[in-house]
């Protein structure tokens, strides 16, 4: 089977490419593919995360693992994309150059038959330009309640007077 991918730039202005790739590949040919169509070399760290349906990332990918006596941790060269990708899990965050944080959407688009005498991965479709530097992000966590500020009355918590 083939999976046609779209693969989205974060930046402001549009920027995505469309690819197929064959299901059985891993995800360390997708970042190969990835890099190549948006003229990247493909030396730098990078990881796929698992993502919902809103983009929220969940578990990380690497490339390669920086992880020190950890032993079974998934890396892109030993996972299938079928296994991260399909049709009840369509979307996957890819990010690329750690020190430049050049951050991707991938969303698998439709699924179809392989054609006979086409090379995979194939670069179907490319739009836009890649921008000479990758759009800065805000990092800015939400800095949760105020603890300065006085927590008000306890009367209205409904504790039971000595619930310890």
């Amino acid at each position: 089977m083939i999976y046609k991918i779209r693969v989205i730039l974060d930046t402001e202005e549009d920027v995505f490419r469309d690819l197929e790739v064959e299901s059985g590949s891993n995800l360390e040919e997708l970042h190969n593919a990835i890099t190549q169509a948006f003229g990247f070399l493909g030396n730098e760290m990078a990881s796929f995360y698992t993502a919902d349906e809103n983009w929220s990332q969940d578990e990380e990918i690497p490339l390669f693992d920086i992880r020190e006596g950890e032993d079974g941790s998934r890396l892109m060269h030993n996972t299938p994309l079928s296994e991260v990708i399909n049709e009840q899990s369509p979307k996957l965050l890819f990010v690329y150059d750690f020190l430049n944080m050049w951050t991707f959407f991938v969303e698998l688009a439709d699924i179809t038959e392989k054609e006979d005498g086409r090379t995979y991965p194939n670069l179907l479709f490319s739009f836009g330009e890649v921008p000479d530097a990758p759009p800065e992000k805000n990092f800015e966590a939400d800095p949760g309640p105020d603890l300065d500020e006085p927590f008000g009355n306890y009367d209205d918590l409904d504790f039971e007077e000595n619930w310890n």
